[in-house]
């Protein structure tokens, strides 16, 4: 498994608790032991369904690491994540 680092995008599996309001549910985050709740419309979520979150890595601090984006903004253990697309730093123009 290549290194997680800040600007990657990357995906955590959360699972559906139950519906909170019309436009939000309550999911289980892996190794986040708080509750959490994500805008979602999609009529049919059932507890227990499997959901995919992705967002972007903002801070990577040993065995933790902080993702960022729409409806994140948590700190999980490294395990807890799956890379999805790996940040390449712009190459530097080097002058001559």
């Amino acid at each position: 498994m290549g290194s997680i680092k800040v600007g990657d995008t990357v995906a955590i599996t959360a699972t559906i608790r139950k519906r909170v309001t019309e436009d939000r549910v309550s999911v289980l985050i892996p190794s986040y032991h708080q509750p959490h709740s994500i805008v979602d419309t999609t009529p049919n979520v059932s507890s227990g369904q499997k959901i995919e979150l992705t967002g972007e890595v903002t801070r990577v601090d040993g065995d933790s690491v902080t993702v960022g984006g729409k409806d994140l903004g948590i700190t999980v253990k490294r395990s807890a994540v799956r890379l999805v697309i790996s940040h390449v730093a712009p190459k530097r123009k080097t002058s001559t």
